[in-house]
């Protein structure tokens, strides 16, 4: 398992990442479910939580394995299988969403994701025989990684009112390990593949969402609740994600990714972008549900449900893909309109509006044509 060149040229995702992806989002998938089942039995706040917490899991360990393989993908035998044993443990995961956001039993995700994580030390110690410039590096993550499942393991067994701390705790260390182990010698993981791994996950959760819209809407219009509304629903959700997709990919990310500082912040801060992308899925299904009338939420909490994650999506976009690029109309503009989004179900006709102003968003992040003719000249 040698270490693959930082600078390579076509370097591209391959079959088998794109299977993790998919697969990883059954996981997603069943904790917007889970998001959306909370809210309209009025655990919101329990529901958010949990969220967060499952939420956690999945990103971290998609996170560890695409930036190992940007460094390490050998593609042999031994690598396939050990990555579909993280995938196995991404699907143990997924079924064990319901028990923690219902029960706040963390066990079967605990399991599933110990699983995803010791695999992942078998592949830093691959990784440690045969690269010895690096070997210090990958002895780090896998001693540091080890240390951490241990304390999941732990965790399991503590009194009720530990629980919530000891995520936090061992949150943090997963997420310190990564930075001291590569304070010696950096692995070479490729910014190209890197910005490509990250867009088409997001693009996936993004399908997810729309998948879940869809899902609401066909049940609403087999039950007999189909009308003017409910379409008008559906063609908000479908601007909203339509433009969250638009302001994602407006511009290639790659260049970005210069240190690794700024890398892993680059990285980390995609937690809310994934997780506030599944979450308005949760919403879009939410916003259904009472514009049907089987909702038993407020007309404020169904509005808060999809501009909140919509307002922290386009506040993390704008950390990460705008102000990194100076000013511009969009440096701007990004806040002011994360800012009335969030305030939009105060004022009614959130969904409306929402779809309205992230709309408008995209307009002003349009090129000048006459720059662009401009350009091609």
């Amino acid at each position: 398992m040698t270490a693959r060149g930082a600078d390579e040229a076509h370097r591209a995702a391959t079959p088998l990442e794109l299977l993790f992806d998919l697969c990883f989002v059954v996981a997603v998938a069943q904790a917007a479910a889970g998001l959306h089942h909370a809210i309209a039995a009025h655990h919101v706040g329990q529901g958010v939580l949990g969220f967060a917490m499952v939420f956690f899991a999945i990103w971290w360990a998609w996170m560890n394995f695409t930036w190992f393989a940007s460094a390490y993908d050998t593609d042999d035998t031994a690598y396939r299988v050990t990555t579909l044993v993280q995938i196995a443990g991404a699907l143990v995961v997924a079924a064990g969403v319901g028990r923690a956001l219902d029960h706040g039993d963390f066990a079967v995700i605990t399991y599933g994701y110990v699983l995803m994580r010791l695999a992942m030390v078998t592949q830093w110690l691959r990784a440690a025989k045969a690269d010895p410039e690096r070997r210090r590096t990958a002895l780090r993550y896998a001693g540091g990684i080890a240390v951490v499942q241990v304390g999941w393991l732990v965790r399991l067994a503590l009194p009720q009112e530990w629980l919530l701390p000891a995520f936090f705790a061992l949150a943090l260390a997963e997420i310190a390990v990564p930075p001291f182990a590569e304070r010696g010698a950096t692995t070479p993981w490729h910014p190209g593949h890197i910005a490509e791994r990250y867009g088409l996950f997001t693009l996936i959760v993004l399908g997810e969402s729309i998948l879940a819209a869809t899902n609401a809407v066909r049940s609403a219009v087999d039950s007999g609740h189909a009308s003017a509304s409910l379409f008008g629903v559906a063609g908000a959700g479908l601007v909203i994600v339509f433009s969250l997709w638009w302001l994602y990919f407006d511009k290639p990310a790659e260049h970005l990714l210069t240190t690794l500082s700024a890398s892993l912040k680059w990285g980390y801060g995609h937690l809310l972008i994934f997780a506030s992308a599944a979450a308005v899925g949760a919403g879009l299904e939410v916003a259904v549900d009472f514009g049907t009338g089987e909702g038993e939420v407020s007309e404020l909490v169904a509005g808060l449900s999809t501009a909140v994650p919509v307002a922290l999506y386009l506040l993390a976009v704008w950390v990460l893909h705008i102000l990194p690029r100076g000013r511009s109309p969009l440096a701007f503009a990004f806040p002011v309109v994360a800012v009335l989004v969030a305030a939009s179900p105060f004022a009614g006709a959130s969904l409306y509006v929402t779809a309205v102003l992230v709309a408008l968003l995209v307009l002003v992040g349009l090129p000048d044509p006459s720059r662009r003719r401009a350009a091609k000249g």
